[in-house]
């Protein structure tokens, strides 16, 4: 832990002599408010109760400015539908983003997809801060972010999947930060640690010579090293660590820049994260009723579930069916092992869940899985499988205690030590919004006034 904890601090000190700035190229917002939020993906708000949690910069941006101790999701605690509720207000029963992409149904009835690059107009259904502020002339630079995906109003794009021919990833190709080819293949066997860095590379970009007026900025690797060894594991504390480098990079670029006067810090999570020992495989449960058959080497039928970790949806698109299938499935997965409780479309609605009929996104049943298990992919094979060593997984209901998230805002228009106690995340957008003047209607929690001067 210590020489992995070593390497990444040495890492830190090469990565901030990169953070030089290129002078500004014309296009920035020369004036007025900078508003950058910052996501570390599946960062769990318990984890900075340990004093021997190596992040400093987030440590200082929480000294200088205000915090929750706690920032509550919303249901489905995933990291797409919390992303989207950071910049709209709205929670996933408005806004329809239920998983990280569109949940798309074959015709063949084949197994549900999830296409995480659906236009952002046919996977949003809300009003996001970036189109509030082109309807003002004002701009949005976004790295990573999610559920963005050809967005019209952010005019400064580095993305998860980036284009090799947007001006952001020619600016780092110009600078010597990354090659063409390795745009091209972003993704392709390389490392989390090294897509941060490149991404952090693409913020600093953004923000020092494009200067937008809100920069939407999300670090990955948290998200990703969490699932594979576990919470607060000891990869998650090098991947935090890591994180915090990151955050230090763009905040001193700002700072050689001249903009730290006009920007304002928001550092938040979408989500906790929790272990489990025991993986559920629902649609084994449909196998063995009978709804799903095997058909020319796939799995065929009008139920399937779609499994996110501590939580399920399950999709009947049988319309003629449905009213008989309903009871007997929700009594079912009610009796199954490793089941804390299965929502009828209307009971999960007052979790925040889109309503059925609102949206194809919509579950006909929304099942929420106990401490320690976790639902996962898999029709052949047993039902429950044990997993050892534990790994790490979120989506559970957002009043666990262990899904609670990060919020911290620091800078410009910020009041130093005030403490908030327990938010929620629906508050960040119009806290953004009024730091930001403009306006977003449809949300229906009032801006953190508290922290602002």
């Amino acid at each position: 832990m210590r020489k992995l904890l070593a390497f990444v601090l040495a890492l830190a000190s090469i990565q901030l002599a990169h953070a030089q700035t290129s002078p500004n190229d014309g296009t920035a917002a020369t004036h007025g408010p900078i508003v950058v939020l910052i996501t570390i993906d599946g960062f769990p708000a318990r984890a900075l109760k340990d004093p021997r949690l190596p992040m400093p910069t987030l440590r200082k941006l929480m000294q200088n400015g205000s915090y929750a101790q706690a920032m509550q999701p919303i249901n489905p605690s995933v990291t797409w539908p919390n992303h989207t509720t950071l910049i709209t207000g709205v929670n996933a029963g408005e806004h329809h983003v239920m998983a990280n992409g569109l949940i798309t149904f074959p015709q063949d009835g084949g197994v549900p997809e999830v296409k995480p690059w659906t236009p952002k107009d046919q996977l949003v259904h809300a009003r996001t801060l970036y189109d509030a502020l082109a309807e003002k002339g004002m701009s949005t630079g976004q790295v990573d972010w999610v559920a963005i995906y050809a967005a019209k109003n952010v005019q400064w794009a580095f993305a998860e999947a980036p284009d090799v021919d947007s001006p952001i990833a020619q600016d780092l190709i110009a600078k010597g930060l990354v090659t063409k080819e390795q745009v091209a293949t972003f993704g392709d066997d390389s490392t989390p640690a090294w897509r941060d860095q490149v991404w952090t590379d693409a913020a600093i970009d953004i923000l020092t010579r494009h200067t937008p007026n809100l920069l939407l900025f999300h670090l990955l690797q948290t998200d990703t090293l969490q699932h594979e060894y576990g919470a607060l594991s000891p990869a998650a504390y090098a991947a935090y660590a890591y994180a915090d480098t990151c955050i230090a990079r763009l905040i001193e670029a700002a700072r050689n820049a001249g903009l730290l006067d006009r920007i304002t810090f928001v550092i938040a999570s979408d989500h906790g994260f929790t272990d489990y020992t025991h993986a559920i495989h629902p649609n084994v449960a449909l196998v063995q009723q009978g709804l799903l058959h095997r058909e020319k080497g796939s799995y065929r039928g009008d139920v399937w579930i779609q499994p996110e970790g501590g939580e399920a949806s399950l999709y009947i698109r049988d319309n003629a069916k449905r009213a008989a299938w309903l009871p007997k499935l929700k009594a079912d997965f009610e009796k199954l092992p490793g089941v804390a409780a299965v929502y009828t479309g209307s009971e999960a609605n007052q979790l925040g869940i889109p309503v059925p009929g609102s949206t194809d996104q919509a579950p006909d049943l929304y099942l929420v899985a106990k401490p320690g298990y976790s639902f996962t992919d898999g029709t052949t094979g047993p039902l429950i499988t044990d997993i050892e060593p534990a790994r790490g997984a979120h989506g559970y209901l957002n009043s666990e205690p262990d899904m609670q998230a990060l919020f911290i805002a620091s800078g410009a228009h910020v009041r130093h030590g005030v403490t908030l106690g327990t938010i929620s995340n629906l508050r960040v957008a119009p806290t953004i919004a009024k730091l930001l003047n403009v306006s977003l209607p449809a949300a229906k929690q009032a801006p953190l006034a508290d922290l602002l001067q």
